[in-house]
């Protein structure tokens, strides 16, 4: 679990706690979490640091807007082994429901990098809350046996 920010600090965050504590309470294991500037050294550090822990599944959050300093998508998917197109699509349709045309600023993405599943979200709170609860946690379980096949 990274929290990806220039602005939030571990005492600010809620959306990398919110998803931290909803893998929780679905039964997933956390290996653990960070808060990195949104900087793609740091973003590219954070990825390695939870794969070569074993993580078969990190999750980013912050970084996926429109502003200048949003790098976190274009950085992970400069990691992709495979790119899941699904996920941001649906990710953006589900979103319209939330906040209206809003939606399409959002670069939420999903991809495989050396046998894990990487998700990167938006920061805010209900952003991370859709994503997980309605995405990530029904599907994580068959998509990491699948990875694994």
């Amino acid at each position: 679990m990274v929290t990806c920010s220039d602005t939030r600090t571990s005492a600010t965050d809620e959306g990398g706690p919110l998803a931290a504590r909803l893998l929780k309470e679905a039964g997933h294991s956390l290996l653990g979490t960070e808060l990195v500037k949104d900087d793609a050294k740091e973003i590219e550090h954070a990825l390695e640091h939870a794969l070569s822990h074993g993580a078969r599944c990190v999750i980013f959050t912050g970084g996926t807007g429109i502003g200048r300093r949003d790098v976190t998508v274009q950085t992970l998917e400069a990691k992709f082994d495979k790119r899941l197109e699904g996920f941001g699509e649906l990710f953006r349709a589900l979103s319209f429901h939330q906040v209206g045309s809003a939606a399409w600023l959002s670069n939420a993405s999903a991809g495989v990098v050396q046998g894990a599943l990487v998700f990167a979200l938006p920061g805010s709170p209900k952003a991370v809350e859709l994503a997980t609860k309605q995405l990530i946690l029904p599907e994580l379980a068959h998509a990491v046996r699948e990875m694994l096949r």
